[in-house]
């Protein structure tokens, strides 16, 4: 699709304009610069044509920092990959000479610019004039927060789209989370082939749950690099909250979660916890030990850590792992066919009469156990979806199937078929004989 960059010095609007054309509140907006980091993409739509929208970190050419650094890097890379630049100013403070120099950097990439001068809360000429010195045109007077004049400059820069047309979204959404610090962005980073996240050794680097689509061998996909996820009384701020609330939406969306744990920490609590959320969504998932290349080893460890998961993730037995190194690149590229996998999995449907062929026999071959002289007696089964695959169960009385027995049907069905990676639900309902 269409690609459309808002690009801007700092704290001129950028991500409430995103918000509002987005739909729903996916950039971290509040008043001071430097909020958002990264590129945050969504796919709108205006007049019937379908494009991605992409949010970036204000843009301080001059700043020395070394994230304003990486954030304008960021902007740059959107403005190369764009079809259109929405160049945000601030009515208010007026034209200044970071805006200037950024206007120099959108004339030299020879994209084409709608100008828009945000903040402009009620009609007053005045206050757009002096944006025609910049030399890009006419300047499209817009009060974001208010959704004042939006329509008017998306109108300038649908028109002035490259002709083409526009795929499905058909690719798959793979959702790479974990605590902060783990290597999450430098795993994206990695996959991608380019400097696509912001890389810093500061823990919660990454605000926003940031979307990249890229194609692989002619398969689409779509990588969310997600904050990393802390526990409640560690968030410190609104701002690391909101991240952490974008971090968990990202979990739900995805089709595909890539579980990244540090290797030199080993398995710990909270990663327990994301993991087990990640459960609970009934994604299909892939454990990722990274940092694997920090990790002192003899022939031992992989069965070592491999026990420990075992033993910390008994809730989800199913689970797949792989030991990378984003820094070095090892076993990275395995990393898209283990999510193409699990996610097959969890699509994987079981045709009804193997699955009561094959229920009933375990049923013969174990019974349930009798609960004051009455036996569970299952009637039929029927797998009735997928991602995750469900399997419901019509049994005489569903308060009679111990959770151990469950358990039991559960590995039956596993061992019958392969869905690792994912986890399955059984679903039991009453039926009265004869009924």
């Amino acid at each position: 699709m269409p690609v459309i960059a808002i690009v801007g010095r700092p704290n001129v609007g950028k991500s409430t304009f995103f918000n509002k054309v987005a739909g729903r509140k996916i950039a971290i907006t509040e008043n001071r610069p430097g909020v958002t980091r990264d590129r945050i993409t969504a796919e709108a739509e205006w007049r019937g044509k379908p494009f991605t929208l992409v949010d970036t970190g204000g843009i301080e050419l001059k700043s020395e920092d070394a994230m304003w650094k990486q954030i304008a890097l960021q902007a740059r890379i959107a403005v190369d990959t764009a079809d259109v630049i929405l160049f945000f100013t601030d009515a208010r403070e007026g034209l200044t000479s970071d805006d200037e120099d950024v206007a120099d950097f959108l004339r030299r990439s020879k994209k084409p610019v709608v100008l828009v001068v945000n903040k402009v809360d009620e009609y007053a000429p005045e206050k757009v004039a002096e944006f025609y010195a910049l030399g890009l045109g006419e300047p499209f007077a817009v009060s974001a927060e208010h959704s004042r004049g939006i329509g008017d400059a998306l109108d300038q820069a649908v028109a002035l789209f490259p002709a083409g047309e526009t795929a499905a979204d058909d690719a798959l959404k793979i959702a790479v989370v974990g605590k902060p610090n783990a290597g999450k962005s430098s795993l994206v980073n990695r996959l991608l082939g380019q400097e696509r996240a912001i890389v810093t050794p500061v823990a919660g680097t990454t605000r926003d749950a940031v979307d990249t689509a890229f194609e692989r061998d002619g398969k689409r996909y779509t990588l969310i690099d997600t904050a990393g996820i802390r526990r409640k009384r560690s968030v410190e701020d609104d701002v690391e909250y909101y991240s952490v609330l974008r971090a968990l939406d990202a979990i739900e969306r995805a089709d595909v979660c890539l579980l990244v744990v540090d290797s030199t920490a080993g398995l710990t609590e909270q990663d327990v916890r994301i993991i087990g959320r990640v459960h609970e969504q009934g994604k299909p998932s892939v454990v990722v030990m990274n940092k694997w290349d920090a990790v002192e080893k003899d022939t031992e460890t992989v069965l070592t850590f491999e026990k420990k998961l075992k033993e910390d993730l008994k809730f989800m037995g199913y689970f797949k792992s792989v030991y990378v190194s984003a820094k070095t690149g090892q076993r990275v590229d395995k990393l898209l066919s283990l999510a193409e996998e699990a996610y097959e999995h969890a699509s994987f449907r079981v045709p009804t009469g193997t699955l009561n062929d094959l229920l009933i026999d375990a049923m013969r071959i174990s019974e349930p156990p009798a609960y004051q002289g009455r036996r569970l007696k299952m009637y039929y089964a029927s797998q009735v979806s997928v991602r995750p695959p469900v399997f419901v169960l019509m049994v005489n009385d569903e308060n009679l199937l111990h959770f151990s027995y469950e358990r039991y049907l559960e590995n039956v069905i596993r061992g019958a078929f392969d869905f690792s990676g994912t986890p399955i639900r059984i679903v039991v309902r009453s039926k009265k004989e004869g009924s």
